[in-house]
């Protein structure tokens, strides 16, 4: 492990980001477990990729049949990739209908942002405070913006934990504040094109959403010329308990983008919207790429929402997740530690918030900790959020009751353990 690790560092670059103080070499994956080299099982609870379980056979199966068969670039006529995006599409709302493809969510975060652009003629653009929405120099200048200045400002994301240290009612506060940045842009002579979200705010820390916040947001963005945009990569496919984070939220987003989940380990990603942006925005920018709509993403894409729809995946996020999420919050009443604070979810995502005792200050080195534990015991899990200090679970949508029932069993030791 030592050698293998001292390799990558000089293969990468040393810095390169991995989990855990003793990292993981894992080399098998199956469902929701993942096998490291020792043999080692574990149940996964963190990775969205796999949406639909590591190395499923129905995937596995039609993506290698697809590359015996044929795989070329994005700029020749291909059966599977138009159905794939017919049928992508339709699991939207009803002004979600054509889809640009490419690769990774950055890559849809920014078609979105040129697609907002060319169709406003505006250039700023809205985040919150403690977003991130991808890695390109441009979708880089979202992640954790504290700017007021500029074409990129941010908003501050609706903490309803800690909601109480707000002067007023807090989502008249959030609104004034979007407001307030509206008129800045105007203020300052830059035309506004829109504002990016995620609708969970899944790295914020997935907050108790205000009710109606988004929906009224949204109309900010409209009255002033705008246009609003969902980034559905960790809200999307399943993973709340509907297909997309927006429906949790109740609106309907312009521009929809969707990453890593679609392809299931597959570089696949889309942004989605009316026909009439699609068109706006090819008439604009001639954009291509290379990647994306080929006949492997579509085999990928495709062979995803076949298992979705025959396996009853979205049932079972509903199931799985309201078990859990019971068990969490019985664990919770028990008062099982003193610094397990807020519970959170939606379907098959939990953020527990990890504070000090009898307060809200966030504890970043516990909640390190106990992901650290869990671990030792079998269950990956990270550390997330605007603070750093909740606890993130987010296990493939597989993930069933047995899975649930034996992560439960483990939190409880390490929440003894902890208390000792």
């Amino acid at each position: 492990m030592t050698d293998l690790k001292t390799r990558r560092d000089q293969a990468f670059g040393s810095g390169s980001t991995l989990f855990y103080r003793d990292p993981v070499h894992i080399v098998r994956g199956d469902g929701v477990y993942l096998e490291d080299a020792d043999g080692r099982r574990y149940i996964d609870m963190y990775n969205n990729v796999p949406s639909v379980g590591h190395c499923h056979p129905h995937v596995v199966e039609a993506v290698s049949r697809q590359l015996g068969t044929l795989n070329v670039h994005s700029r020749y006529l291909h059966e599977a990739i138009v159905e794939y995006a017919e049928r992508l599409t339709a699991k939207h709302h009803a002004g979600i209908e054509s889809v640009v493809f490419s690769c990774t969510g950055t890559e849809a975060n920014e078609v979105a942002l040129m697609m907002a652009r060319a169709a406003t003629g505006g250039q700023g653009i809205i985040c919150t405070n403690a977003a991130y929405h991808g890695n390109s120099t441009e979708v880089r200048r979202l992640t954790r913006c504290d700017s007021s200045r500029g074409d990129v400002r941010a908003v501050p994301f609706p903490d309803s934990y800690r909601a109480a240290e707000l002067n007023g009612d807090p989502l008249s506060i959030h609104l004034e504040a979007l407001q307030k940045t509206i008129e800045g842009f105007k203020k300052d002579g830059v035309p506004f094109a829109g504002m990016l979200v995620c609708p969970i705010f899944a790295n914020e820390g997935l907050p108790t959403m205000l009710p109606g916040y988004l929906a009224q947001a949204q109309t900010l963005v409209h009255d002033a010329g705008g246009l609003f945009i969902c980034d559905e990569v960790q809200a999307g496919l399943c993973r709340t308990g509907n297909w997309w984070g927006y429906e949790s939220a109740g609106f309907e987003p312009d521009i929809v983008t969707m990453g890593k989940p679609i392809g299931a380990g597959i570089p696949l990603a889309a942004t989605a919207a009316s026909a009439d942006l699609l068109a706006a925005f090819r008439n604009s920018t001639r954009y291509f790429n290379t990647f994306a709509s080929t006949p492997a993403q579509a085999a990928a894409g495709n062979a995803v929402l076949d298992v979705i729809e025959q396996e009853q995946v979205l049932r079972n996020v509903q199931e799985t997740g309201a078990w859990l999420l019971q068990a969490l919050q019985n664990l919770q009443a028990e008062r099982a530690h003193p610094r397990l604070g807020d519970i959170r979810a939606q379907g098959l995502f939990y953020a527990l918030e990890w504070v000090e005792p009898e307060s809200t200050r966030p504890d970043r080195d516990g909640a390190i900790e106990i992901v650290h534990a869990l671990k030792d015991r079998g269950f990956l899990v990270s550390n997330a959020g605007a603070f750093g200090n909740v606890v993130k679970l987010r296990p493939p949508l597989v993930y069933g009751r047995v899975h649930a029932e034996a992560f439960m069993s483990a939190f409880r030791d390490v929440l003894t353990v902890a208390r000792a």
